[in-house]
């Protein structure tokens, strides 16, 4: 089985986090295991109207994804 490594590059190129002052962007395991911890999720779970506003919560994902799958 090969192992996978994290592409901090190609990951700091794609990520929509507006926070500047992120310690964790290109990094998607802290990234995600910082926001997990908060009940939070990262950014990339967000369309960007939504990312800008810092509203992270599991409330506006399911507030947000519930609509678009019904």
């Amino acid at each position: 089985m090969s192992q996978r490594i994290c592409s901090f590059e190609r990951n700091l190129k794609n990520c929509p986090c507006t926070w500047e002052p992120c310690s964790r962007k290109g990094i998607c395991c802290e990234c995600l295991r910082y926001h997990w911890s908060h009940r939070e999720l990262p950014a990339c779970f967000f369309p960007p109207e939504i990312e800008r506003t810092y509203d992270r919560s599991l409330n506006r994902f399911i507030e947000y994804w519930g609509k678009k799958v019904k």
